[in-house]
């Protein structure tokens, strides 16, 4: 395709260009959702569309050239902008070839193209009245935005080239089609998983997801699952790559060590399901992981690490919001919304067998703290904790997992 000839604009025209950028630099946010909508709506964006962190990758990297586009033409109105490749875009190339797309992905691109030329059609008509400046407005403005499109697909073509020939050799798309028969329950042998995975199902296994948001340094769940090995002391593991910013991961140990391994890397996320044995341990252990996730999302949870055992009672429970929400209310009564340190403190208390010093050794304070918290948080519990203690402890879990 052969762009427009980009044009040099009058002084006037220039000058137009510059107020109708400033526009869109501060647009409003139904732009934005409208640039959206055009991104995900191209066919061959469905299953970008279906993976929520690598479509939220997409929409930030069409935004992101939109901002550049406008960002350029105030600087120097109507010259050729450059492409905006980042190491966002960078990933965001190698993982759809990871996962089998071609420049058929790139579509979305083109219109978005065609969605930010109406909005600044738009904007162009408010700018101007004068028939002679408008006209020159919207054929510099046209032949600037079809350029730096074109360009920019160009050079994503181009690295798709580039990173299709780098992971030629690459053997996670086997790795993941194995990893998938494993889980659907395929008659798939020992032995060729072995040989396909480069990792025994044979033996014990804990299953683990690692996630973080969007924008985290693309190496950065790597490491942060080096550290748990490490932690762990286990030197071996296998790794899907899930998502733009997910890591189904599998370690041949029953005792898996996370929390100090994750200290210097705060921005990850780590469930696991209970250790199993065998091809159903290395599924029921992920699909635990898979429910713990989902536990925690529900929940609205801040963890940054749960074990599917800590969650065991939760998944047993009702999946209706408003019916857990009455749970907790009826079983905690005030108890339910005040201050955290008597939710921990009775929690802990409860779980030591009622035992005032082993709690406070836990909590790191002094037993006659525990005994004033325990005493004011019973005080606010709607019936006596003799007769509710199995229902006490376990809205005190829910509340636990919802901070």
């Amino acid at each position: 395709m052969t762009s427009p000839v980009v044009r040099e604009p009058s002084p006037d025209v220039a000058d137009l260009i510059r107020s109708g950028v400033e526009i869109v630099l501060a647009a409003p946010p139904e732009w934005a959702a409208d640039l959206n909508r055009a991104v995900m709506s191209p066919s061959g964006m469905a299953p970008i569309v279906a993976d929520e962190r690598l479509l939220e990758i997409a929409l930030q990297i069409n935004a992101g050239n939109l901002a550049h586009w406008a960002q350029s033409n105030l600087d120097a109105p109507g010259d050729r902008v450059s492409v905006n490749v980042t190491e966002q875009t960078t990933a965001f190339i190698r993982e759809l070839v990871r996962r089998g797309f071609d420049a058929g992905a790139l579509d979305s691109f083109r219109t978005a193209q065609n969605v930010a030329w109406q909005i600044w059609m738009q904007i162009c008509f408010g700018l101007t009245t004068d028939a002679v400046l408008l006209r020159e407005l919207l054929e510099v403005t046209s032949a600037s935005i079809a350029t730096f499109i074109d360009d920019t697909v160009a050079e994503l073509a181009r690295q798709l080239g580039v990173a299709r020939a780098e992971l030629a050799g690459d053997t996670h798309a086997q790795r993941r089609a194995a990893v998938a028969l494993i889980l659907e329950g395929a008659p798939i042998s020992p032995a060729r998983a072995s040989d396909q995975l480069r990792y025994s199902i044979d033996g014990p296994h804990t299953a683990m997801i690692l996630s973080g948001d969007v924008d985290m340094p693309p190496d950065e769940l790597e490491t942060a699952c080096e550290a748990v090995m490490i932690a762990s002391g286990v030197q071996r593991r296998l790794t899907v790559l899930a998502g733009a910013a997910e890591l189904w991961v599998w370690v041949p140990t029953a005792q898996l060590v996370v929390d100090p391994a994750l200290a210097a890397h705060p921005e990850v996320r780590v469930v696991a399901g209970s250790p199993g044995v065998g091809r159903e341990g290395f599924r029921r252990s992920h699909f635990q992981a898979l429910e713990c996730r989902s536990l925690l999302s529900q929940m609205g949870s801040s963890a940054r690490f749960a074990v599917y055992d800590d969650l065991r009672l939760l998944s047993a429970m009702s999946e209706d919001r408003k019916r857990v929400d009455e749970f907790v209310h009826e079983a905690l009564g005030d108890l339910a919304t005040a201050d955290p340190v008597l939710h921990e403190t009775m929690r802990i208390w409860m779980a030591e067998q009622c035992n005032a010093a082993a709690a406070a050794a836990r909590l790191y304070t002094h037993r006659n703290t525990v005994v004033r918290r325990i005493a004011r948080a019973q005080e606010l519990l709607p019936a006596p904790l003799s007769s509710s203690s199995a229902a006490v402890a376990a809205a005190l879990d829910i509340v636990r997992w919802r901070r």
